[in-house]
């Protein structure tokens, strides 16, 4: 069974690796599903303040096109996940707006993250059929950042010159804003 243990963080290279495209949906692609939300709920089971929205593949160390999507993020009690499988944004649409972001991958750190507000999705379900879509507001947001991450691209990248973007949760569930230069410049996130 996967745990939030087997979840990997900032500087591991991986999380900067593209992911490979999945040509055929196999046990262990279906396997590597079931591992990538036990993940992610032992993740959530672990935190008083955090919900855990959504994982990509590489997360867990396997750069596969994976993308795991929870149906309903107002209810912790519900774990049911939409698959994506070679997820792809075809066309952006919308503003460009900035809003709190966490990742699992990027310990204790939030950003404001700007993102925008639609986007439209094409991806293989869990039986290898075309889907599109469009989403909107936060769950645009969330797929805006899980397909960053099968292309190695993380949400510090985003804001990486903009000093007053980081955030960190205190012990209440507040984001309080992080000294740039003493905790972020020149830390291992940039590795």
């Amino acid at each position: 069974m996967a745990s939030q243990k087997d979840i990997i963080t900032l500087p591991h290279p991986s999380l900067r690796t593209p992911s490979k495209r999945v040509g055929y949906i196999t046990d262990d692609i279906k396997a590597l599903l079931t591992s990538m939300t036990e993940a992610l709920l032992d993740w959530e089971d672990h935190r008083e303040h955090e919900v855990g929205v959504a994982l990509a593949a590489v997360q867990i160390n396997q750069l596969y096109r994976v993308v795991v999507l929870r149906n309903n993020v107002d209810d912790r009690n519900d774990h049911s996940f939409m698959i994506l499988i070679n997820p792809e944004i075809t066309k952006y649409e919308g503003e460009m707006e900035e809003d709190f972001e966490g990742c699992l991958s990027v310990k204790d750190i939030y950003g404001k993250i700007p993102r925008y507000t639609k986007v439209r999705v094409k991806a293989l379900d869990i039986k290898g059929k075309e889907i599109r879509f469009k989403a909107e507001g936060f769950v645009a947001r969330t797929l805006q950042h899980e397909i960053d991450h099968t292309n190695g691209k993380m949400i510090i990248d985003h804001i990486k010159n903009s000093e007053d973007a980081f955030f960190r949760l205190n012990d209440k569930g507040k984001l309080v804003k992080i000294n740039y230069d003493k905790e972020i410049k020149g830390s291992s996130l940039w590795s």
